[in-house]
């Protein structure tokens, strides 16, 4: 369509007034603009099949986001950048912030990597809302008053759920414990918290075996064989990495598994890769914040779900629903804000707007705490190989809230296992 003459008076009109008053204007043409968000996760090493996946959700959310007007009416787009050790990532964090100029940044798996991101975002006024990725050092909360910095559940939610359900399950069924955990801080706590938690119930038994590979060891015949000699009844493992799979199909190989209960509170992220051909029925398996499969899925879910097992050929685990809650809770931030404003808000405004904001997510309805930490379903339970995959899924599912199962702002861990009302 040719431009009339009565449209360019109305245009030059505009571009005069515009230039007068520059500062009137441009932020309005600006926000007519796609603006970008960060994304900052691991695609390759240990942690890379949890990371594509979280990629692979945050676009198809970015899509769909976009195709019903984006956030607040504005479109944006994704810059992707690559999750790898803590300098490294920070150097990604900052040209994220300072080049490309995104609005916020989300992802992070790897809490030795959040540890060192955390303070840069609270430096740089950046918006950071994490995955996976919290800012504990050990179980301790270093970071409980952060002005940007949003952090997942914390990182003992799944083994404290999964000590419960041994407890529920296997009470009884068991006298000689054995584990096998990543030797850091993750592994070790997860242990001692499943210990507390049998020690709490009454539970009587003998722990007679700990293992502690290095993560990434794909080589464990040596622990498996510690294992074995030490003739357990029960088995639990907080390995979550591309060891797991190895572990399992190694230490089926060898017969660790006939006749042992076996619990596994982190196993959804490597689901595609723990085959029934060497799975035990019966295993205490966690999903986290996202089962595939749940039969009482939301629409949201199944259409995912759907989409994603069409396109991969494979299904989506945890990190999917982190990814899409880290983005759905943003946009209800900037949304709250905006309204309250009725113009874009800058970053420590969508900060103070999106604690308390209950969104639905892949695995269900979860928020940010006053104290900008993430609550969420938790989904585990008993495994079973009578399915239509090749790998294994929940003969019954167990759903807890993360209030459950992970202490309350300002608490001690410790402390708080001790004394918690628990949901079993």
């Amino acid at each position: 369509m040719g431009l009339t003459r009565r449209a360019f008076s109305k245009l030059a009109g505009a571009g005069v007034a515009a230039a007068a008053a520059p500062q009137l204007f441009a932020p309005a043409i600006a926000q007519d603009k796609p603006f970008k968000i960060g994304i900052i996760a691991p695609r390759s090493g240990v942690a890379g099949t949890a990371g594509e996946c979280g990629i692979r959700a945050v676009q198809w959310a970015a899509d769909r986001m976009n195709k019903e007007g984006g956030i607040a009416g504005r479109k944006f787009e994704l810059v992707i950048e690559e999750e790898t050790n803590p300098k490294d990532t920070i150097e990604r964090f900052r040209r994220l912030v300072l080049q490309e100029k995104v609005e916020s940044v989300h992802g992070l798996i790897s809490t030795g990597v959040s540890l060192g991101v955390a303070p840069v975002a609270e430096e740089e006024q950046s918006l950071l809302v994490m995955w996976d990725g919290t800012t504990q050092d050990g179980v301790k909360e270093v970071m409980p008053k952060s002005r940007y910095v949003f952090r997942s559940t914390d990182n003992e939610c799944e083994a404290v759920m999964a000590s419960l359900l041994a407890v529920k399950h296997f009470k009884g069924k068991f006298k000689r414990v054995a584990g096998i955990n990543p030797d850091y801080s993750y592994g070790r706590n997860n242990w001692e918290a499943f210990r507390q938690i049998l020690a709490r119930y009454g539970v009587e038994a003998e722990f007679v075996a700990e293992q502690w590979p290095k993560v990434g060891t794909l080589d464990l015949t040596s622990h498996i064989a510690a294992l074995k000699a030490a003739k357990p009844d029960l088995i639990f493992s907080s390995m979550l990495f591309a060891d797991l799979p190895v572990f399992m199909k190694q230490g089926a190989a060898a017969g660790l598994f006939d006749g042992v209960k076996v619990v596994l509170p982190a196993a959804g992220w490597q689901l595609n890769q723990l085959k029934k051909e060497f799975m035990p029925e019966g295993v205490i398996f966690g999903h986290n914040t996202l089962y595939f499969d749940h039969p009482q899925a939301s629409p949201l879910q199944r259409a995912f779900v759907q989409d994603y097992m069409d396109r991969y050929k494979e299904a989506p685990h945890w990190e999917a629903d982190r990814a899409y809650f880290a983005l759905a809770s943003y946009k209800a931030g900037v949304e709250a804000a905006q309204k309250a404003a009725k113009k874009w808000p800058t970053p420590d405004v969508v900060a103070e707007a999106m604690p308390g904001l209950e969104v639905e997510s892949l695995g269900g309805k979860g928020r940010f705490r006053k104290d900008k930490i993430a609550e969420q379903v938790f989904y585990q339970g008993p495994s079973t190989n009578t399915n239509k995959y090749d790998f294994p899924t929940l003969a019954s599912i167990d759903t807890f809230q993360a209030e459950q199962l992970q202490k309350p702002p300002g608490a001690d861990f410790w402390e708080w296992i001790k004394t918690a009302k628990m949901p079993v």
